[in-house]
């Protein structure tokens, strides 16, 4: 885990883990954690653990067929925004006939984020950018959400 901190604020998450199960959890839990520092809060808090617990789920799923393979974990905040990006370096976005699930993933990631888009990467793989646009004067904010939205 890599946290960047500016003069005491925390500017950004980086992170790795194994693509199996046991990542979406762990990921899910510490991009809320971020994203609740940053200011989001009820709805929108579940919309980003639905979005990258899906994001996550595509990575364990498909990214690696047969070999092991890691997600990568990136976040900032920045001006009023939140900023989730969530990579891997395996196979990159396939169809699938056979697939898994009932596809409703990426317009799940589409409907609760404010921006969605999905990119080759050019070491391979896919990277998954999330934004959501963090509301101002939320009462039950957290208490770290102001440190976040100074930058």
């Amino acid at each position: 885990m890599a946290v960047r901190f500016d003069s005491g604020r925390e500017l950004a998450l980086e992170e790795s883990f194994a693509a199996v199960v046991e990542a979406v959890p762990r990921a899910r839990e510490r991009l809320a954690e971020f994203a609740a520092a940053a200011g989001a809060n009820g709805e929108q808090l579940e919309g980003i653990r639905l979005a990258v617990s899906e994001a996550v789920s595509n990575v364990v799923l498909h990214a690696y067929p047969g070999r092991p393979g890691a997600v990568h974990l990136s976040a900032a905040a920045i001006s009023g925004e939140l900023w989730i990006l969530i990579a891997d370096d395996g196979c990159g976005l396939e169809a699938q006939r056979n697939s898994p699930g009932l596809g409703l993933g990426l317009a799940w990631m589409a409907q609760f984020s404010d921006g969605l888009t999905l990119l080759p990467r050019a070491s391979g793989g896919l990277e998954v950018r999330l934004r959501f646009d963090l509301l101002d004067g939320v009462e039950d904010a957290d208490p770290r959400a102001e440190r976040v939205r100074s930058l």
